[in-house]
């Protein structure tokens, strides 16, 4: 074969290469290790479609004492790992233009592609066991003189027919947890050194090295953990006790109506995720061990998926004709559950979106978003408010901009009354001026995250907009959801805007400056400039210790570069840019006790630094500075336990001052 792959111990001749592995760029972009040349995607592609793409086994992991140990493998560990010999294999196709599915234009067709013929082994072996537990429970039972009223599972029996079809269920449900954990789109988590499941996201992307899982060992992926993770989450299910054991699956859009109190809802998400197509995945494997437990349920070969709402143009023909078969849909259900809600409660609404799909001439707009937005309105609603709620997990944040999702919002809506009015663009424009800054000095008293400040403004807005029957355009046009979200971001730039009146004016020239530089060098004629029309000067910025001017330059300096031991109560020309970027320096080298200390000495300049921070991460969003929009954005984050900190720290203060008097006084 040409190479072979060993283990050292200790640092790489060349460390910067070996970080840099063989991955040249995002996507399919690799270079030989053995000639250097490099590998093109579609080269890759051509040969995995021609079926020549294969693994060659790396390392084994093995537990070692308190530590992993990785081996070298040996020519038996090679031989024997892809000799295991399968008795069923789950051969059914899959959709490879599915949303999120990148595997298939690697060669991948069926989901049994997905596997390693000793995953697939492991799989059958524990699938086949779900269904020799339900045996064996239920003939220990009926030996053991239980009773049994006949009753399936599905059918709400409790005697020892349903209670070993449901151990059987869970056990299937282990078994699943397993395949995620034992596939070949898996990842080597090196950071705490175990495997990464393939649904750390909704999607099956594909990896280019992955673990395979010990799936017999107690460990993450193995089958004892997944038991015990399954049956964790069954405890956590309301009890019949409370009177909420009942789940019924519908149509949303074609039920029969029922009455209902409380309406809360996580509906599809546009073109984001294809949650029929991913299902499959789990199907194929329940299918196996359930069928004959849920054979309606099990009855369709695949998960049915041709009346998912999601606008997938490669079902509907067209971009168009996905959106409307979307829009449509959307608008029935919600429709439906706006008649059905009670009127004394809100209907909740979970939504997660893409930020920034389309920029044009009229801005940046998201089709999904605006589309649900324009369902929910047509279905009744008003608006009442929206939560932006921390709900994903990000190991990394994604570049601001990407189609990433960002964070998931949680709509509050109230149906709208039959006699609302029709407002005018002037009107709405004059309504969002007055309401959108107390509620937006609102959002930021509450500690709203920069980075969900705009999502979240969406929801006092929104209620202005939705509590017309439509708003209109003076030649009689309707004011579109698009229009009005424009009219609303204007409004939050513009309220941002005005909040730099609070600054001194050192910080409003180097906002100015930063907003055009950010932390790179300048022209010193365009900076002496700017500083006369923020009433300050080169020579005082200087002094005040916020930027470096030299041989015609000037730049700011960053975090990093600012001095150890500052004291603001020393400084003679104190500044809120200082205040925040010390306080970002202090709290990514000494932690959060040390800035809350500094917060504590921070105090006449402290609203304004959040107030700062807010600024900055906007103009870090519109420049694609997402490295600077991180530190402004954390440090709004971490405000509330600093602010917390830093009470404990005034208290500590004054016992020890009022301590000292009354030695002084005793003296």
């Amino acid at each position: 074969d040409g190479y072979r792959f060993t283990v050292k111990v200790g640092a790489p001749p060349d460390a910067a290469a070996a970080k840099a592995g063989t991955k040249l760029a995002r996507g399919a972009n690799f270079r030989c290790l053995m000639s250097g040349v490099p590998i093109t995607p579609d080269y890759i592609k051509a040969e995995g479609m021609a079926g020549r793409m294969d693994a060659r086994l790396l390392a084994i992991v093995a537990e070692g004492d308190r530590s992993r140990v990785y081996l070298a493998p040996t020519v038996e560990h090679e031989a024997v790992a892809p000799d295991a010999r399968p008795d069923w294999t789950p051969n059914l196709e899959f959709f490879k233009q599915a949303l999120g599915f990148s595997v298939g234009g690697y060669g991948m067709k069926t989901w049994s592609d997905l596997f390693t013929p000793r995953q697939l082994v492991a799989l059958n072996t524990f699938s086949d066991l779900t269904t020799e537990a339900r045996k064996r429970i239920l003939q220990d039972a009926i030996t053991g003189g239980m009773p049994d009223d006949g009753q399936p599972f599905h059918a709400g029996g409790t005697g020892v027919t349903a209670y070993a079809q449901a151990v059987s269920v869970y056990l299937a449900f282990a078994v699943d947890r397993c395949a995620d954990f034992s596939n070949t789109c898996t990842r080597w988590v090196p950071g705490n050194q175990k495997v990464m499941n393939l649904f750390s996201k909704q999607v099956i992307a594909m990896t280019w090295d992955y673990p395979e899982a010990a799936i017999l060992q107690d460990t993450v992926g193995g089958f004892v953990p997944a038991c015990q993770h399954i049956a964790e989450c069954i405890q956590k299910i309301p009890t019949k006790s409370l009177g909420l054991d009942n789940a019924t699956q519908r149509d949303a859009i074609s039920h029969n109506p029922f009455d209902i109190c409380t309406v809360s809802t996580d509906p599809p998400y546009y073109d984001n995720i294809g949650y029929a197509d991913l299902s499959d995945f789990f199907y194929v494997w329940l299918r196996r061990s359930m069928r004959s437990i849920f054979p309606d349920l099990f009855a369709t070969i695949a998960v049915p998926k041709a009346e998912e709402l999601v606008a997938t143009p490669y079902r509907h023909g067209t971009r168009a004709q996905a959106e409307a078969f979307f829009m449509t849909g959307m608008t029935q259900a919600l429709e439906r559950l706006a008649r059905q809600a009670h009127p004394g409660f809100p209907v909740t609404i979970y939504y997660a979106f893409k930020q920034a799909e389309n920029r044009d001439d009229r801005g940046v707009s998201s089709t999904g978003w605006e589309t649900f937005l324009e369902a929910v309105i047509a279905a009744g609603f008003a608006i009442t408010g929206t939560w932006p709620m921390r709900t994903e997990q990000p190991y990394r944040m994604r570049g601001i901009g990407s189609n990433a999702l960002a964070s998931s919002i949680v709509l509050v809506c109230r149906r709208r009354p039959d006699d609302a009015p029709l407002g005018t663009r002037r009107r709405l424009m004059e309504a969002m001026k007055a309401e959108l800054p107390p509620a937006l000095a609102h959002l930021q008293r509450g500690n709203v995250a920069p980075v969900d400040l705009a999502q979240a403004a969406i929801g006092p807005g929104m209620a202005i907009f939705t509590r017309y029957a439509r708003v209109l355009h003076t030649g009689g046009d309707r004011v579109t959801v698009r229009e009005a979200l424009a009219l609303i971001n204007r409004t939050l730039d513009e309220i941002l805007a005005a909040q730099e009146g609070d600054f001194d004016a050192d910080s409003r020239w180097a906002l100015a400056w930063f907003d055009q530089h950010g932390f790179e060098a300048g022209d010193y004629g365009s900076a002496e400039t700017l500083s006369k029309a923020k009433n300050t000067s080169v020579s005082g910025l200087a002094q005040a210790g916020i930027l470096h001017a030299q041989a015609g330059r000037v730049r700011l300096l960053r975090p990093d570069e600012l001095p150890d031991g500052w004291d603001p109560a020393k400084d003679e020309r104190l500044t809120t840019w200082e205040a925040v970027h010390h306080l970002i320096r202090v709290k990514e080298r000494s932690g959060e006790e040390a800035a809350a200390r500094l917060l504590h000495r921070l105090a006449v300049v402290a609203g304004a630094a959040r107030e700062l921070c807010y600024r900055l991460y906007a103009v870090c969003e519109r420049k694609q500075r997402a490295a600077e929009a991180l530190d402004y954005n954390g440090l709004v984050k971490s405000w509330p336990e600093l602010a917390r900190l830093a009470v404990r720290e005034a208290g500590t203060v004054q016992a020890a001052l009022f301590a000292d008097r009354g030695a002084d006084g005793a003296g």
